[in-house]
């Protein structure tokens, strides 16, 4: 591999001059060999008092029951359903980083990739703990497993939301566990060779006695791309079950057969911007601009314009399909969406999932740290929404208009998502103090090809067309961490 050159108008993926594997090693164990810093307690304080806030809401709901939601007769769904989706939407870009770009052999994957599994394995466990809490008897939860039981030939109910999701969530999760915790292994003996005492033998535990070898290289090789191609079906599959919770029903707004491509795009739009929104702190936080570089963000953005624009054509067929049905109920159900009670939450999804994304067309904003984080939030603010105006709305007035209510969420309804938004950062400001938030030995892949510094000895060795060498200087001038002094004289 040392001996390939990559084309010098490829963007670099690790910037940076002096960089060798010992640095790169050095730089990013740093936050787990080294003390946490001051802004790295701050975070993991106010995480935490969610995740408490989180504790005591759930531990409520147990106690009282269901009722002590805002739901009612009419709305049956609210805001568990819709945290339910939301969180399982935010962990399909993990996913899809990890797994279709290895497939496609796409290596600015290698730097994000980590944080983006931990994200996604974070995302399922605060989606499954609202599938357990909604269910009102949370003791019984295990009665949605098909297990062999002593209550005669009792078996779950296969037409049930519940079930199929049950089958997603566990599915999804024991695979991304599995090749996130596969990916780690080499990292967690590289902590392990550079440990003491305790913490050595711990690391030495889940290192599961990595060697390093050739032999153990190419297992590692092999088992990496078969895991890829039993997750990429993930991708799809996951939340299209989750879809089928509402376009299997008969429900005016949920009876539709655009639903499953439909909530994989927004999936993959939601995941894209949490991953943005972790990792831009991150990389200030920890140092890591030099391997998380503008052209990760650059990247990232781009796939967000796609698939917010997927998202949004989605949304005008809805309203297509509504009127070319001629179904009264269907589109007296769109109508509602735009101009009922719920308005508002439908025109805030409408700009911050839209329109907002249209914004990144713009390579200005595109480039910008500080606008790219505030429309990471504002996406996934957008995307929430999306999901409470599917469920809420196509709810709350149903065909026998003397049952119409509206929703009001009470303090617990608010607790448990606010509460599990602390949980999610909590379980990744731990991940990020105890592991590698960087895969080392998958960037480490990069700096003999696409690093700056192997571009620039290429060009001072003078193998380069000037035009090409012109243009790529050209383009290094979006990177925050390229000095460019280091080019005037080219």
């Amino acid at each position: 591999m040392s001996g390939h050159n990559e084309s010098i108008l490829r963007e670099p993926l690790i910037t940076g001059d002096n960089i060798t594997y010992a640095k790169i090693t050095d730089d990013i164990l740093s936050p787990v060999e080294n003390k946490p810093n001051k802004a790295w307690w701050i975070g993991f304080i106010v995480a935490s008092l969610g995740a408490l806030l989180w504790v005591v809401a759930v531990s409520y709901t147990f106690w009282n029951g269901i009722g002590a939601w805002g739901l009612n007769k009419t709305v049956g769904w609210a805001w568990d359903i819709t945290g339910f989706v939301w969180w399982v939407g935010i962990g399909h870009a993990g996913t899809l980083i990890s797994a279709v770009l290895l497939l496609f052999r796409q290596n600015w994957r290698n730097s994000i990739n980590r944080s983006a599994e931990a994200m996604t394995i974070f995302a399922v466990i605060c989606a499954a703990t609202y599938v357990v809490s909604h269910m009102g008897r949370p003791w019984l939860a295990y009665w949605v497993l098909p297990l062999p039981n002593q209550f005669g030939s009792l078996w779950v109910n296969f037409n049930s939301p519940l079930v199929w999701d049950m089958f997603a969530i566990s599915t999804y999760f024991s695979v991304s566990l599995l090749f996130w915790y596969t990916g780690l292994l080499p990292d967690i003996a590289t902590i392990r060779d550079r440990a003491v005492g305790t913490r050595r033998k711990i690391y030495s535990i889940f290192s599961f006695g990595w060697s390093g070898s050739v032999k153990t290289w190419q297992r590692f090789e092999a088992v990496s791309l078969i895991l890829a191609g039993i997750s990429t079906p993930l991708v799809l599959s996951v939340h299209t079950i989750v879809s089928m919770d509402f376009a299997t029903s008969v429900i005016p707004g949920w009876h539709t057969t655009i639903f499953p491509p439909y909530f994989v795009a927004g999936a993959i739009f939601s995941g894209f911007a949490m991953v943005l929104t972790l990792l831009l702190v991150a990389r200030k936080v920890l140092g890591l601009e030099n391997y998380i570089t503008m052209f990760h963000i650059e990247s990232m953005n781009k796939i967000i314009i796609l698939t917010g624009s997927i998202v949004g054509v989605a949304y005008l067929t809805e309203f297509f399909i509504a009127w070319y049905s001629g179904s009264e109920y269907e589109q007296y159900a769109f109508i509602n969406r735009s101009t009922g009670p719920y308005w508002w939450s439908y025109w805030m999804m409408m700009t911050c999932n839209v329109i907002s994304p249209q914004l990144l067309w713009f390579k200005k904003i595109r480039l910008s740290i500080k606008a790219t984080w505030i429309l990471s939030i504002v996406v996934n603010v957008g995307m929430w929404f999306e999901r409470f105006v599917i469920i809420v709305t196509s709810l709350h007035r149903d065909y026998i208009p003397s049952s119409w209510a509206m929703f009001y969420p009470t303090w617990v309804d608010i607790s448990v998502f606010v509460g599990s938004i602390g949980l999610f950062f909590t379980l990744f400001l731990l991940f990020l103090r105890v592991l590698p938030s960087i895969a080392i030995a998958e960037v480490k892949l990069l700096l003999k090809t696409a690093s700056e510094q192997a571009k620039m000895k290429q060009i001072k060795e003078g193998h380069e067309n000037k035009e090409y060498v012109a243009e790529y200087v050209e383009s290094l001038e979006k990177f925050d961490s390229v000095k460019q002094e280091d080019y005037a004289k080219i």
